[in-house]
């Protein structure tokens, strides 16, 4: 009986601690104000080069424009070396540095179009619909960064 009262005991207190090892934002960790967006694409089979390709003269340059403007931080691209394994194997991530960057802006958008032109436009575009040929969106997210104190 009474290890049947220490194992309870025992299962109690480490219930306790659990309940207890909540962390509280800005007390324990900190929240970022740089957001990022992250899209996961998944690209068929032997497909990526060809949809590098596609995002080196669309993708990129855009968001070359946009940093050279101060509307976004940073961007970068990650291939996984396991291309055919799991939900997606090409991840975008563009990084700005508050929300308020993502909002819809006219000035910012003029801009924007601007410095990038209507031609850059008309080649995008061409190249832009020929991705659902080759690859799939599987997700996308909104992330910021915690770091613990």
């Amino acid at each position: 009986m009474k290890l049947q009262h220490m194992l309870v005991g025992i299962v109690l207190a480490g219930f306790a601690n659990i309940a207890s090892a909540d962390l509280d934002a800005w007390t324990d960790y900190d929240i970022s104000s740089t957001v990022s967006n992250v899209t996961t694409v998944k690209v068929d089979s032997n497909m990526i080069d060809k949809y590098l390709e596609g995002i080196r003269t669309t993708w990129a340059p855009s968001n070359d424009a946009a940093i050279a403007l101060g509307q976004i931080k940073s961007y970068n691209i990650y291939v996984s070396e396991l291309a055919n394994s799991g939900d997606f194997n090409v991840v975008l991530v563009v990084t700005m540095d508050n929300i308020a960057d993502m909002q819809p802006d006219k000035a910012r958008y003029d801009a924007f179009m601007k410095k990038w032109g209507e031609e850059n436009q008309k080649k995008s575009d061409a190249v832009v619909v020929t991705y659902p040929d080759i690859r799939t969106i599987t997700g996308e997210y909104l992330l910021r960064e915690i770091t613990f104190k």
